[in-house]
């Protein structure tokens, strides 16, 4: 089964390396129709405690590593290019 991996930005770096990254998405209201923004925000791991506060970085689902921790950090994300570059990239 292939491991999920997630975009989104990283909120706190303040435990030794762990980061806090904020996903959102964009779901259809049921009934209104409106397209309203969800967040989660997932623990990661960092090993080398590189990522910070306000960088947008790729996360993938790993067996457990804490109570809380479920992730790591694969990547960070050049803000300079479309979703569709940074999938191509992901997958070469």
């Amino acid at each position: 089964m292939p491991k999920r991996v997630l975009t989104g930005t990283v909120v706190s770096d303040k435990g030794d390396k762990t980061v806090v990254v904020k996903v959102e998405r964009k779901v259809k209201h049921p009934l209104y129709g409106k397209i309203i923004r969800r967040s989660k925000k997932y623990h990661a791991h960092d090993d080398a405690n590189e990522y910070h506060e306000g960088e947008t970085v790729r996360i993938e689902e790993t067996a457990p590593i804490s109570k809380l921790k479920t992730w790591k950090v694969i990547a960070r994300v050049d803000t300079h290019k479309s979703p569709e570059q940074v999938a191509a990239e992901a997958a070469a």
